[in-house]
């Protein structure tokens, strides 16, 4: 842990410095991101940024694309894979099909690729940018997960921040994640004491909805919870907790295969998890995978078909507690027009 401590420290002491430069844009750029390694909520609150602002604005995104098979920047569309463009970018387009979403390791250098080949964007949501310190965004969210504030947390090994937790300086407005929608007003000021936020900085509070399941193979409609079903949750992310106590509620009993966060599945993985539903025996049974691992599982659609293996979906998305969202839509929406003033409007 000392030797990962004094690397990260050292690399933020060298941004802090200006001895290792940060480019900051004349142009709207949100950056989301966290401190830990994730399962945070990032996804479901770019999204929800993109909801916000998709009919207003043109929305652009641009993730490093973890995991993908290929390599530079890339412009996706409705046809990429996840294998090529990343999980959570394939999920972006697949649900915001008009956004424009584009996958690039080199930050500095995608974002004038991006605004050359599409001048009509008006806004750039950084995915998972908070540690890639080479660009700095206009405006930094930072976002905490309510069960493990970044103040309770350690460095990895030990626990899961990937940096010093006193580095939520850089942020410009703090989500804690993940609440419970009847949290108390005591307690949200007990929140906003711990972290104890400096002048600048906003600290908001939202919570994780859940949608209606809906059917990846399209094999069966009319998908509702009953409580003499079995589940078995097929997962590749940080952490499923939290899914799988909502699933309980739901079912009769919930099984898990999990596999690590971005894992690629193989044919050697569908026949496990085809051999364990197939273990659950005769009851009533079904299974359920999130978004982010759907979008992992649609190239192996036609087996999924072949075999006659129904999965079903669990959307999730946003909802910020009491008058937040009011708030902290105002907040984006100025810091984009005020943006676009100082710069003359777009690029």
């Amino acid at each position: 842990m000392l030797l990962y401590a004094f690397t990260s420290g050292l690399r933020n002491f060298l941004y802090d410095k200006d001895i290792f430069k940060s480019v900051r844009f004349d142009f709207p750029i949100i950056g989301i991101g966290n401190l830990s390694v994730g399962g945070t909520g990032k996804s479901p609150h770019i999204e929800y940024l993109i909801s916000l602002l998709q009919y207003t604005y043109k929305v652009a995104t641009l993730s490093r694309g973890y995991a993908r098979t290929s390599h530079g920047f890339k412009i996706a569309d409705v046809n990429s894979t996840a294998a090529e463009i990343g999980d959570e970018p394939k999920q972006f387009k697949t649900k915001f099909p008009e956004t424009i979403v584009s996958v690039g390791e080199d930050r500095v250098l995608s974002v004038p690729k991006l605004l050359g080949e599409h001048p009509e964007a008006d806004i750039i949501l950084l995915d998972d940018v908070f540690q890639h310190r080479s660009i700095k965004p206009g405006l930094s969210v930072l976002i905490t997960d309510y069960a493990n504030l970044f103040t309770r947390d350690e460095l990895l090994p030990i626990g899961w921040l990937r940096e010093a937790k006193h580095n939520y300086h850089r942020a410009d407005i703090i989500i804690v994640s993940k609440c419970p929608f009847d949290l108390s007003k005591e307690e949200r000021e007990k929140i906003i004491a711990e972290i104890r936020p400096y002048h600048y900085q906003k600290i908001y509070f939202s919570g994780i909805q859940y949608g209606q399941l809906y059917s990846f193979s399209n094999l069966e409609t009319g998908i509702s919870f009953v409580n003499d079903t079995d589940v078995l949750l097929v997962c590749a992310i940080a952490k499923h907790d939290e899914l799988k106590s909502y699933l309980e509620q739901k079912a009769r009993k919930v099984y898990v295969r999990s596999y690590r966060d971005h894992h690629i599945f193989d044919r050697y993985d569908l026949e496990a998890i085809r051999e364990t539903f197939s273990d659950l025996g005769d009851t009533k049974k079904m299974i359920v995978t999130t978004e982010k691992d759907a979008a992992r599982l649609e190239e192996h659609r036609n087996w999924f078909l072949q075999n006659k293996i129904e999965i079903f979906v669990q959307p999730i998305s946003v909802r910020f507690l009491e008058n937040d969202a009011e708030k902290f839509n105002s907040d984006i929406i100025e810091y984009i027009e005020v943006t676009k003033q100082k710069t003359g409007g777009k690029n």
